[in-house]
């Protein structure tokens, strides 16, 4: 009996460790700068899907190369469910790599923890509100189909309010008059075009 407790104790201590960074990764580092509850279940199942996974995989000795190709075969899976942004894709990442270091089962316990807290103050500090703010990823859809590379540039920045660092027409509907852009944006002090204000004419019958 005291074989076993032994034995499995180790992973209890692994998985508290995973379940600890991986609160501060979702609610300290995620939510409160993003503030998304539906990701809770995603980033909570892939996580803990990978510990318990690599958890078994370490209990009956599987070469450490089979555990990096399953670590390689999630890593390329496309996340389709719902509009996903680069940031999320990048804690799913996140909450994959701790569940993977945190299942190994490495005896070295503070070589764990320090990877977890290196993990998450690398992401503390890439995803900042100040670095995020100098530019801005958007998909705009212009009313009118410009052919003039200037008065494409001075149209955007007029309506978005900054200097566009790089575009790319992604679609033109000729049919509607439209142009859908993918946008790169550094925000500035332009003024951005207001709204259209539509006025309903009441005509009263004699």
């Amino acid at each position: 009996m005291q074989d076993l407790l032994n034995r499995y104790s180790g992973i209890g201590t692994s998985f508290l460790i995973d379940l600890v960074a991986l609160f501060l990764m979702y609610y300290v580092l995620y939510f409160r700068r993003h503030w998304r509850t539906d990701m809770l279940l995603s980033y909570v199942a892939l996580n803990v899907g990978v510990f318990m996974t690599m958890s078994v995989l370490t209990q009956v000795r599987v070469e450490l190369a089979v555990g990096f190709g399953l670590f390689a075969i999630l890593s390329i899976i496309r996340i389709q469910a719902g509009r996903v942004t680069a940031q999320e894709m990048g804690y799913y990442f996140l909450a994959l790599v701790l569940g993977l270091i945190n299942g190994l089962g490495l005896p070295d316990r503070g070589l764990v923890v320090a990877m977890n807290v290196v993990l998450l103050l690398v992401v503390l500090a890439v995803d900042c509100k100040p670095l995020r703010d100098r530019s801005q990823h958007m998909e705009v859809t212009l009313e009118g189909v410009y052919t003039n590379e200037a008065a494409l540039l001075a149209e955007l920045e007029r309506k978005l309010g900054g200097r566009v660092a790089y575009y790319e027409i992604t679609e033109i509907n000729l049919v509607d008059g439209q142009m859908v852009i993918d946008v790169r944006l550094q925000p500035g002090q332009g003024v951005i075009q207001p709204p259209v204000q539509t006025t309903t004419e009441v005509r009263e019958s004699a």
